[in-house]
């Protein structure tokens, strides 16, 4: 992973849900700094998605490879 791991937090709270069962689900956090060095922080240009994303069948075919 490229993040240095004092750099991530994980956490899985669990509570009683709208339907009364126990439900749990993952947070995960990582410093601001870990994110910029990647270009990935939110105030950063290259954050933003500037153009359609792939087709679908360029979805498909990495599905297809992944199970090989």
């Amino acid at each position: 992973m490229p993040f240095p791991p004092e750099a991530l937090r994980c956490d899985a709270p669990c509570g009683i849900g709208p339907d009364g069962r126990r439900q749990c689900w993952f947070v995960v956090r990582v410093e601001a700094e870990a994110l910029r060095r990647l270009g990935l922080h939110p105030d950063q240009p290259t954050a933003v998605v500037d153009g359609p994303g792939p087709p679908g069948w360029w979805h498909a075919e990495a599905e297809r490879r992944a199970h090989r």
